[in-house]
């Protein structure tokens, strides 16, 4: 495939949307958090499901003040503990004491999700330690796929659905072999817009769950990614508690010239997530209390993994009595400040956008300051070094910049440099881009994508200036700001 080629793959409707999202939940809640565990050997009693003070509005309104925009439920995990009332098996929040035996969690939070605005997404994990049909091919298969179809069609739209491969064996001893094509067809036919996520085609695992990101994180990768066998090797076999914070990062390029110039097969749109929890552990565990992430640490990681072209997912655990604890709520609600403030619009109020060429300095002012996503400034032909600057009514501080690609057009700049003036404009010659005596180098990125956030040292300027170093074919732009990051 040629550079042309590659740089013309674009997102389908489904995974512009779900990128678009940036930051978002998960709830790992369930039979674990009452045993005390990570992986629950099965056939634990229901009767030991009881949280007495569990309120999903609370749950979603916690998430949402932290600015995550989805958050994606643990319906079942591997203990094959079901939170909604399955007709296809016992071990569910129906034979609990929980409710009187009529709650369904599945339900709660999913309302919840849709009276605050957010989007919402279910995790059925393919390992069930508790049905005796695992490890018996399609019999089982039968089974997942019908409690698959529940969740898709009893809690109206299901934006994702995160499926991983834990692969251990059932109580006959052996290990089911994942229908996954079948599994695929089901989630596409009830629910078209829906994401795959992990072990699926739409979005990609970051390659592991300490936080840790690439230093280019590429949306258009090799095909190959996109084997759920492969990921499914690389995911959490066992249940060892040092694996949430080790680091794989499998192959750390993906998408550069020379990744391309490597493989000859064939290449997708395929983002990142990078998954991660508050905690050391993915379910609640009283004695973490003290272990939990700073807001700071959850900002540093939200910078580089959304300011990197990857999607974060962040798991916060409910305690035994259905309660987010104390410290988490503090630390998310320090984490929801700092993106409020990184996302403040008052460090470009009075910007004009102006640009080395283009159809018009209307249109480029337009498409930088308008907010469109979909639509993006792209330079002329015969523009040898673009370039696009913001021109501020006054010297304003910062220290970091956001730059976002119309990815709905493809990924397609590698390299650009950041310069800053401190004049107002009337002396500078803003035609000749080497003309560079004015301006004053800050900093530089390569690959931007949807997002780039670059964090810098304390900068006063009245004009910013991008200059796009080396592309595909042509830079596109589709938002510049300025942000002030508090420490």
């Amino acid at each position: 495939m040629n550079m042309n080629e590659i740089f013309n793959i674009r997102p389908s409707t489904r995974q512009l949307h779900w990128q678009r999202l940036e930051f978002y939940g998960f709830i790992h809640f369930g039979m674990n958090t009452m045993t005390g565990r990570e992986w629950g050997e099965g056939h634990e009693d229901p009767a030991l499901f009881d949280p007495q003070h569990l309120d999903a509005a609370r749950w979603v309104a916690v998430l949402k003040q932290a600015g995550m925009k989805a958050v994606i439920l643990t319906c079942k995990h591997h203990d094959g503990f079901c939170l909604w009332p399955s007709r296809y098996t016992k071990h569910s929040v129906a034979s609990s004491p929980w409710r009187d035996g009529q709650g369904d969690l599945v339900r709660e939070v999913s309302e919840a999700c849709r009276e605050a605005g957010l989007k919402f997404g279910v995790y059925l994990s393919p390992w069930d330690r508790t049905e005796a049909s695992y490890g018996e091919g399609s019999a089982y298969d039968d089974f997942y796929v019908n409690q698959l179809t529940e969740l898709l069609t009893q809690y109206g739209e299901i934006s994702c659905v995160w499926l991983d491969g834990a692969n251990g064996e059932g109580a006959s001893g052996k290990r089911q072999q994942y229908d996954w094509d079948r599994y695929y067809e089901i989630i596409r036919r009830l629910q078209p817009q829906c994401v795959i996520s992990v072990c699926g085609p739409d979005i990609r695992w970051v390659g592991n769950e300490a936080g840790h990101t690439r230093r280019e994180e590429w949306s258009v990768v090799p095909r190959a990614l996109q084997d759920a066998e492969k990921t499914a090797e690389k995911s959490q076999q066992t249940d060892d508690p040092t694996f949430a914070r080790s680091i794989n990062s499998m192959e750390e390029d993906l998408g550069s010239r020379e990744a391309i110039a490597r493989y000859g097969g064939e290449w997708v749109w395929y983002p990142a997530e990078v998954n991660t929890s508050i905690r050391r552990g993915w379910f609640y565990h009283a004695e973490e209390d003290g272990q939990v992430r700073s807001a700071r640490e959850l900002f540093d990681i939200y910078l580089k993994a959304v300011g990197g072209n990857a999607m974060l997912l962040l798991n916060v655990p409910p305690n035994r009595d259905g309660r987010i604890a104390a410290p988490d709520c503090e630390a998310l609600a320090g984490l929801g400040v700092r993106i409020a403030e990184l996302n403040d619009p008052w460090r470009i109020r009075g910007a004009v956008w102006t640009a080395s060429s283009a159809a018009s300095e209307k249109e480029t002012a337009e498409v930088l300051g308008g907010g469109d996503l979909d639509r993006g400034w792209k330079p002329t032909e015969t523009d040898a070094e673009p370039w696009v600057q913001i021109a501020l009514p006054e010297g304003r501080t910062f220290n970091a910049v956001i730059l976002q690609e119309p990815i709905v057009q493809g990924q397609r700049v590698e390299a650009f440099e950041l310069w800053v003036s401190e004049e107002d404009g009337d002396e500078l010659d803003l035609e000749e881009t080497g003309n560079l005596d004015e301006w004053r180098w800050i900093g530089e990125g390569t690959m931007i994508g949807h997002k780039k956030i670059v964090t810098l040292p304390l900068t006063t300027a009245r004009r910013v200036k991008v200059i796009f170093k080396r592309y595909r074919g042509y830079p596109t732009l589709a938002n510049f700001r300025l942000s002030l990051l508090s420490d």
